[in-house]
């Protein structure tokens, strides 16, 4: 049962957001668990998500993408 994920998929479907409780996933890149609702991102540190508000940042590319939609 070999994974590549830096954390199991299983921890990932039990974790949410604690600023706003909404569902996580993890990052493209590995390296962070995102909330969609509230766009920050919490690091996974060792294979261990740091569910701590505040430790997350904001996602800079969700800004980014949507403010560049914006006229």
């Amino acid at each position: 049962m070999a994974s590549d994920l830096p954390i199991s998929r299983e921890l990932i479907d039990i974790l949410a957001c604690p600023a706003c409780k909404s569902e996580v996933a993890l990052t493209s890149d590995r390296s962070g668990v995102r909330c969609d609702s509230c766009h920050l991102i919490y690091p996974v540190k060792e294979g261990i998500p740091v569910m701590l508000i505040d430790e997350a940042v904001p996602d800079i590319a969700d800004s980014t993408s949507k403010a560049s939609g914006e006229i």
